[in-house]
């Protein structure tokens, strides 16, 4: 095969591990391990904060992890951040309130966890939580979560519809009703743009694996940008191709085509 990436960016949730999880399956590590062996700088590009990250990224030999939807990067070898970008949540805040009865939000505390004005689902928060007010949250922070209780992702999605949220980047999951904002024209797809000028790649030598609306600008960035099989279908629109799901380790089959045992 005349092509290899030579930069391999990786989401997490739904792509690596099932959502939520941090259990990885032996093909996927083996895949990553091997595209490491080629010389392929792979980066973990996700929308977890970076102690969100923790676990996963201590099972993998990564070059960097793009963190918090390309607001906060790490670079391992280094053991710092070497980059974020934040931004005035209270806003934000303020208007999806008006909007959404119901809905508690967190924003980062960047290698700590939240700060939480209201009471998340068990699980939802990384690192530790702390509850506070709206004076106290409304801080500058790398990453504003919100999930609307009791309700689902299309009852969400419809609810936002004609949503303008201005001076932020925003995205929807596809398997909670859940959001997240990040500093204006930060995305997964910028943060790799400005680190892959660093590495000296170019975006055609970049292969990008992923499966929700956030991944859609790192896709499209990539000289190959692969949708996994779950994804929904605005994210498989913009792809490559379709790799089969996360459960069948379908990052996996995509990396061993390039990457061979």
């Amino acid at each position: 095969m005349s092509w290899r990436p030579r930069l391999v960016a990786l989401d997490i949730d739904g792509t690596l591990t099932p959502v939520g999880s941090n259990d990885i399956s032996p093909a996927v590590e083996a895949a990553i391990t091997r595209a490491t062996d080629h010389g392929a700088h792979v980066v973990l590009c996700t929308g977890r904060s970076l102690i969100g990250i923790s676990e996963v990224a201590a099972k993998l030999p990564v070059s960097y992890a793009v963190c918090s939807n390309g607001a906060v990067w790490w670079d391992p070898a280094l053991r710092e951040v070497t980059k974020r970008v934040t931004f005035d949540p209270g806003p934000t805040i303020k208007t999806l309130q008006a909007l959404l009865p119901n809905a508690v939000f967190a924003v980062e505390q960047t290698g700590v966890g939240n700060l939480s004005l209201g009471e998340f689902l068990p699980g939802d928060l990384w690192g530790t939580t702390t509850q506070v007010t709206f004076e106290e949250i409304a801080v500058p922070t790398s990453r504003l979560v919100m999930r609307w209780l009791d309700h689902t992702p299309a009852e969400l999605s419809f609810a936002l519809r004609e949503l303008e949220l201005p001076g932020v980047e925003w995205s929807v999951d596809h398997t909670e009703a859940w959001l997240t904002a990040v500093p204006l024209d930060v995305s997964k797809g910028s943060a790799l743009d400005e680190l892959s000028t660093q590495l000296g790649v170019t975006p055609a030598d970049a292969l990008a694996i992923g499966d929700g609306s956030n991944d859609v600008e790192m896709l499209r960035w990539a000289g190959l940008g692969v949708a996994m099989g779950q994804a929904p279908a605005h994210v498989q629109a913009v792809a490559d191709e379709v790799a089969p799901t996360v459960l069948e380790d379908g990052a996996a089959l995509v990396l061993n085509r390039y990457f061979p045992g």
